[in-house]
């Protein structure tokens, strides 16, 4: 039996409601895209150059060649799928799109760009929001989201989506170019041995998180009495697919480097809609200290910590924040500002 088709899938839940109609043109049109998209990355160097510095992009590390092709290319499906307004990555202000379906979207267009030259993974995250009229739709709570979701590029093109009722993955039919349901309701494990963090930071970090991550690394010989596993691949969509498909846990916090005081990550189009994703699979994401789907952004490129994956692995970093025990006397950074103390 074929699997479902990702429009199929939705069809029901389209046909419920005038703004699920809307979200469910504006995730085709992004799946659309992205299906395009997955083949100017397969052909790499024969294609184009990709990785090519093309501009200058918002967090300093230059704009690439397919981070552009990818703003562009999503840009102008979303505005033909009726669209009000988008926020992209690559873009420094809310773009009106005029349309009046009753959705806007924020996105990253191409999540993980320095990995582009490796061969490394790449993505696309995008949140949906319901409009309430231009700029504002951008400025709600997380949980506000219609839906939410990403398509990652790999060995396999897959798309995680979630419209509020669990967590589906889908894979791009690589015979009729259309996505396909091959799981329609992922849980993440609550338990893992398996965390993913750059480890070249370790120095920067906060006595919370340092204290966390020597516990995992001593195995063990340490309080948890449990080897565990490093993963880290420089996309948050490719930790995200992962954690979702074998369990995990995923930090990044604020540290001590200048411009890393807030976090690293954007609130409205990488965290909000990872943290819906990861919820509906029964996990958990906060900041350190809140919830990612309460915070309400107060700018569209707003930065955030971000911490996900297994629920109680999620519950136990959350105590080292609340027992002083499994902190002091062993972080030699205890009195420097910490992953949840403020700014």
């Amino acid at each position: 039996m074929t699997a479902p088709t990702l429009a199929g899938f939705l069809a029901p839940w389209a046909a419920a409601d005038a703004r699920n109609a809307a979200a469910t043109r504006a995730i085709l049109a992004i799946a659309d895209v992205c299906a395009v998209m997955q083949t100017r990355v397969a052909g790499g160097a024969l294609v184009a150059d990709h990785g090519a510095l093309v501009g200058d992009s918002l967090d300093g590390d230059g704009q690439k060649a397919l981070d552009q092709w990818a703003d562009n290319a999503l840009v102008e499906a979303l505005g033909a799928a009726g669209v009000g307004a988008l926020v992209s990555e690559e873009r420094p202000d809310v773009v009106m799109l005029g349309g009046s379906d009753g959705v806007a979207v924020a996105f990253d267009p191409l999540d993980g760009s320095s990995n582009i030259a490796s061969n490394g993974l790449i993505g696309t995250i995008f949140s949906v929001l319901p409009d309430i009229g231009g700029a504002a739709s951008f400025f709600q709570p997380g949980r506000a989201q219609v839906a939410a979701g990403y398509v990652l590029f790999g060995p396999q093109t897959s798309l995680g989506l979630t419209i509020g009722n669990g967590t589906q993955l889908y894979v791009l039919d690589p015979v009729d170019h259309v996505f396909r349901l091959v799981d329609i309701d992922v849980h993440v494990p609550p338990q893992t041995r398996e965390y993913a963090i750059n480890g070249s930071n370790h120095r920067h970090w906060g006595a919370t998180v340092r204290a966390y991550v020597d516990d995992c690394i001593a195995g063990t010989d340490g309080p948890r009495g449990a080897d565990t596993n490093t993963r880290w691949v420089a996309a948050v969509v490719a930790d995200a697919h992962r954690i979702l498909c074998r369990g995990g846990v995923y930090l990044y916090p604020r540290d001590l480097r200048p411009g890393y005081e807030q976090g690293r990550l954007r609130l409205l189009y990488e965290a909000s809609p990872i943290a819906f994703l990861i919820e509906q699979a029964g996990g958990k994401a906060f900041d350190g200290r809140t919830r990612i789907l309460d915070l309400v952004p107060t700018a569209i490129h707003q930065r955030v910590p971000l911490i996900f994956g297994s629920a109680d692995e999620i519950d136990r970093i959350a105590r080292y924040k609340s027992d002083p025990n499994l902190v002091v006397g062993r972080a030699p950074l205890f009195h420097r500002r910490g992953l949840f103390k403020g700014a």
